[in-house]
Formats: C-alpha cells, sequence, structure tokens
C-alpha cells in the first residue's frame, strides 16, 4: 500500500539536494530572446541532465534512499521512456538490476537507452501502464517498486531543481512546467510555495491530453474522455489519480492548454534562437509562456527533457 499523501517540506527537499549532488546536473537558466514585443522568458535546461531528462533528480533520491533490504531485490518502475532511464541509470550506479514496465509507443530512442542502461524493459500498451501507474503494482514484478511520479523521493527530488530557481532567477513571477503525472510540478512548486509563495507556478497541457485542466475546471480529479497519444509522450495522462490530485492543487495555480501546433512551434523557436534539441514535453512550458496567458515574467519555463529521435525531431519543427 502506498504511504498517506502528505506535503513534500523544504528541509526533505534541502537533503535531497546534498545527497543527488554528486549524480546531477546543476542545469543551467538561459534567457530566450524573444525580441522587444516577446515575454521575459528564461530556460531551464532539464535536457542536459546525464539521462536527458528531469527524472534522474528523483531517481537518484529515490534509490538512494532505499534499505539494504530493498536495494537487495532490485527496483522496477513504469514509464514512458524518461523515467525508466533514470531509475535504471541510478540502479546501475546502485550495482542493483532494474526492470521497466515500458509503454510500448515510447521513442525507439527511450527504448533503446533504457535497455543500454542495463534495464530489463517489459513493453506495455498506454492503457496497461497508467493502470499499473494508478495500482501501484504490475502483475509479475519483482523487487521494490518505484513510482515514476507518486513517490515522496522522486518529488523531493524535483524539488531541487525549484531550489535552484529561485537562486538564479530571484526575480521571477511565474514558474511553467508540463504536466503528465504531475510529479514535476509538485516537486518543483513545493520549495518555490514555501520559499516566495507570491511565484505563481503553473502547469502546461497538450489540447489531445489535458486532464488536470478539466479536473481543475470542475474541482475534481477527472479523466480525459477525449485522450490522444501523441508526439508529446512525455506528458499529458489520461486521468488526474486522486492521490496527485491531493499532491497538486495545494501548490499548483493553474494549467495552461496548448495545441500541438504551439508545440511543434515552440520545438522550432528554442532550436533556433537557443539551439536547444527538445523532445515535444519539454516545450510545453515554452508553449505556454508564448499564448501570453503567463504575463510577461519573468518567466522560468522548464525544459524538462530531450530524448527524441533527431529524425522526428528534424519532422516536427521543419514541418509547414
Amino acid at each position: 500500500m502506498p504511504k498517506p499523501v502528505r506535503p513534500i517540506t523544504i528541509e526533505e527537499i534541502r537533503d535531497a539536494r546534498d545527497r543527488i549532488a554528486g549524480t546531477i546536473l546543476r542545469t543551467p537558466l538561459v534567457p530566450l530572446d524573444l525580441g522587444p514585443d516577446g515575454p521575459d522568458v528564461r530556460l531551464k535546461l532539464e535536457n542536459l541532465q546525464p539521462t536527458n531528462s528531469y527524472k534522474i533528480r528523483g531517481a537518484a533520491n529515490a534509490v538512494a534512499r532505499l534499505g539494504d533490504d530493498e536495494l537487495a531485490r532490485g527496483v522496477w518502475t513504469i514509464s514512458a521512456g524518461n523515467a525508466g532511464q533514470a531509475v535504471a541509470y541510478a540502479a546501475r550506479a546502485a550495482g542493483i538490476p532494474c526492470s521497466v514496465v515500458a509503454v510500448e509507443t515510447a521513442p525507439q530512442t527511450k527504448l533503446d537507452r533504457m535497455r543500454a542502461l542495463g534495464a530489463t524493459v517489459v513493453p506495455v500498451s498506454y492503457e496497461e501502464a497508467w493502470k499499473a501507474a494508478e495500482a501501484h503494482a504490475f502483475e509479475g514484478m519483482d523487487g521494490t517498486f518505484i513510482h515514476p511520479f507518486d513517490n515522496d523521493d522522486f518529488i523531493a527530488g524535483h524539488g531541487t531543481m525549484g531550489l535552484e530557481i529561485l537562486e538564479d532567477a530571484p526575480d521571477v513571477r511565474t514558474v511553467i512546467a508540463g504536466i503528465g503525472g504531475g510529479g514535476l510540478i509538485t516537486g518543483v512548486a513545493s520549495p518555490i510555495k514555501a520559499l516566495r509563495p507570491d511565484v505563481q507556478v503553473l502547469g502546461s497541457e497538450p489540447e489531445t491530453a489535458a486532464p488536470f485542466a478539466l479536473s481543475l475546471s470542475e474541482g475534481a480529479p477527472r479523466k480525459y474522455p477525449d485522450w490522444q497519444a501523441s508526439f508529446v509522450d512525455g506528458a499529458g495522462g489520461q486521468s488526474v489519480i486522486q492521490r496527485m490530485w491531493d499532491r497538486m492543487t495545494p501548490v499548483v495555480d493553474g494549467s495552461i492548454v496548448v495545441s500541438l501546433e504551439q508545440v511543434r512551434t515552440a520545438m522550432r523557436l528554442q532550436a533556433e534562437k537557443a539551439r536547444i534539441v527538445a523532445e515535444g514535453a519539454g516545450c510545453l512550458a515554452l508553449a505556454a509562456a508564448l499564448s501570453g496567458q503567463a504575463g510577461e515574467g519573468p518567466i522560468v519555463c522548464i525544459v524538462s527533457g530531450g530524448n527524441i529521435d533527431l529524425k522526428k525531431f528534424a519532422e516536427l519543427v521543419t514541418a509547414p
């Protein structure tokens, strides 16, 4: 049974920062020049992490927090790609086996990287993976389960990014993060709201998968009725899990829904102006900032990952 939901404390996040300092990169925060009429946007480049995704923060902390008995059993997780790579990376560093229940339609780049890091990959449909995430269980999996977003230590690891943002951009007014399961935005928002409650924290979701925005509009966690798979595979869940609703709502101020075309535009803009290769989910925050719904800034947009097949990236950024 999962532990009861509770707030992630600033002390836990500071401890996590010390714990994972030798594993993760303190990523740069770089300005994006959008001209005199554009908002003040700074990009938090989590695509530069060792696994090219922010997930390494949570995975490194979660694995480091395991006891000897838990480590001896090995670990497993559920992933569309980035969490699987991160847990596999941390497991390899700890010298323990790792298995990943992986969404079978994940980009080949992500599946290959999980295997290269030593993970045993068990391909399943998106629906099966999401059910396993809700149930915290998958038949046939042995070892210690590390949930890819509903896990206190995972979220505390992501919270280290929030500390860095406040230190590097003390004038920040808004922080935007893509929402999939909700672990990233809960982690980032937790220290920001503890230390700077005046800073607005917003999510961003694709129009094909925006259950948090729908849930906010209806005041309770909801399943997204018109969910569709898209190239924004690292975000956009089928529903908001009750436990993540309880985690997110105290610290998140809202969610901006963007079109797939807006995400493609953000991908192209980041590549042209900052030479950044980012996956679809990694461009959700900038797409939201460019929509005008997040104000003039300073806005910090989290570039959550860069794990995308280069051929697919080229197709998306050059499409008319």
